[in-house]
């Protein structure tokens, strides 16, 4: 038998999918195991032991992202990748989708409403002030969801429904990049879970009750192949292998409203046990894939011809 792989995986406080992950792929002794990767300072240019790593928690830990971003440089294939993780932000994402075909709502980057201690007005000058609101609520209309530029777990934001209540939300996002999006009065709803690229799977989903439904027939065959196509085609420009992605689906056409989640939710008590299953093999089978047939994801870095 050859050399065992190594899989290790950075996470947060979820306590169902990293452990079933694990299990799976130990499981199937496939010269591949899978492991909690432990940290405790990292020096410059370190060795990485794993051949991958699965990144659930990066985006609240910038130490990890840190971490994981010279485990690229050492050989090691993340998952997500970190690079392209910390470039993209949701409102570049609603741009490109829009450049690649699919329906996105009417969206408008805001500047942000307070900053940091120590930047002075000079450094604002290129800003122009007061917002024109007016103009702004025009092009976007109302309802309307502000929401942050980066985020996720429905933190920060807003169903707005005037000028005076966007105003008022507004006022009370800080530092925070906000973007004001076109509400879609959906007919249907769909969150795909998707995994390696083109494992999507449409689910349905309920925003108000926040709650996944198994239904296997709730998209016609030609609104799920569109909506899988569409699902496949933001992975492949994103470069996310983990994600998910959502759908408000008004008249026929499916609205791509969200879909840079890099560490979607995979919790057994959210998306059900019949999609966790799902979400559990897949990622296993991903994991080995790359573990056993390395792919060259640092060759993709401008760096990488220097090395």
């Amino acid at each position: 038998m050859g050399e065992i792989k190594k899989v290790g995986l950075i996470v947060g406080r979820e306590w169902s999918f990293p452990p079933a992950l694990i299990e799976e792929v130990n499981r199937r002794d496939a010269g591949v195991v899978a492991e909690f990767v432990k940290l405790g300072g990292t020096q410059a240019n370190e060795p990485n032991e794993y051949a991958v790593i699965v990144d659930r928690i990066s985006h609240e830990i910038p130490y990890y992202r840190t971490y994981l971003k010279n485990a690229v440089l050492q050989g090691t294939y993340v998952i997500n990748n970190p690079f392209w993780w910390s470039a993209d932000d949701k409102f570049f994402g609603t741009s490109l989708a829009s450049r690649l075909g699919i329906s996105v709502p009417r969206t408008v980057a805001l500047p942000n409403h307070s900053y940091v201690e120590g930047v002075v007005s000079e450094s604002l000058r290129n800003l122009v002030f007061p917002l024109d609101w007016e103009a702004i609520v025009d092009y976007v209309g109302l309802p309307a969801v502000l929401k942050p530029v980066w985020g996720g777990g429905w933190k920060h934001v807003y169903v707005v429904h005037s000028l005076d209540e966007l105003l008022a939300c507004y006022n009370q996002t800080g530092t925070l990049s906000m973007m004001l999006q076109e509400f879609i009065h959906w007919d249907h709803f769909v969150r795909c879970l998707c995994i390696g690229i083109t494992e999507v799977m449409p689910i349905r989903y309920d925003p108000h009750e926040r709650r996944y439904h198994v239904d296997h027939r709730h998209l016609t065959p030609e609104l799920g192949e569109r909506v899988v196509h569409d699902a496949i085609r933001l992975n492949t420009a994103l470069g996310y292998e983990m994600n998910s992605i959502e759908f408000a689906i008004k008249d026929g056409v499916p609205y791509a409203i969200d879909f840079t989640n890099p560490a979607p939710d995979m919790d057994i008590n959210s998306i059900t046990p019949h999609y966790f299953e799902w979400a559990v093999r897949k990622m296993a089978d991903l994991v080995i894939e790359r573990a056993m047939e390395p792919r060259a994801q640092r060759d993709r870095m401008r760096w990488a011809e220097f090395l």
